[in-house]
């Protein structure tokens, strides 16, 4: 598998460092931010394939990450991984868009295994927008990508 462009966010530096590691040793090098403000300054300048974002931060918390990383970065994928989450924050987390929801703690390889199903959903979609556009059906494409 190519190299994902992998972002980890939470604001538990300890617990996100660590996953970080965990990550690198299994071959997915990461990188680490530990504010939701971060995070969205990172997806402006070096947009990840897919974020594992935590909800409860200080000030701009997951959730609102989620809705601005959807609204002008549509085709990143976004694991929500969260410790204190309730079932009705992740029912607004796929309603806006999240690719899936872990709830801490988390089995490593169960992680990596959804990063990488999220990864290669995202290869897929680029694949099939690719493939319109040579046919020439740019339309398709187009509005395939503003999904």
């Amino acid at each position: 598998m190519n190299k994902i462009k992998l972002l980890l966010v939470d604001d538990e530096e300890n617990f996100v460092n660590t996953l970080a590691e965990r990550m690198k040793m299994r071959d997915v090098p990461s990188k680490v931010v530990y504010s939701g403000e971060a995070a969205l300054d990172v997806v402006k300048t070096h947009e990840p394939d897919v974020m594992v974002l935590d909800l409860r931060m200080p000030g701009i918390d997951g959730m609102e990450v989620l809705r601005k990383v959807r609204a002008t970065n549509p085709k990143v994928q976004i694991i929500i991984l969260t410790g204190h989450g309730t079932d009705l924050d992740e029912e607004e987390a796929r309603k806006l868009g999240a690719f899936h929801y872990h709830k801490k703690p988390i089995d490593i390889d169960e992680l990596l295994g959804t990063v990488k199903k999220a990864y290669r959903e995202r290869i897929e979609d680029a694949m099939v927008i690719a493939a319109m556009a040579e046919e020439g059906d740019f339309d398709t494409a187009r509005k395939v990508m503003d999904e």
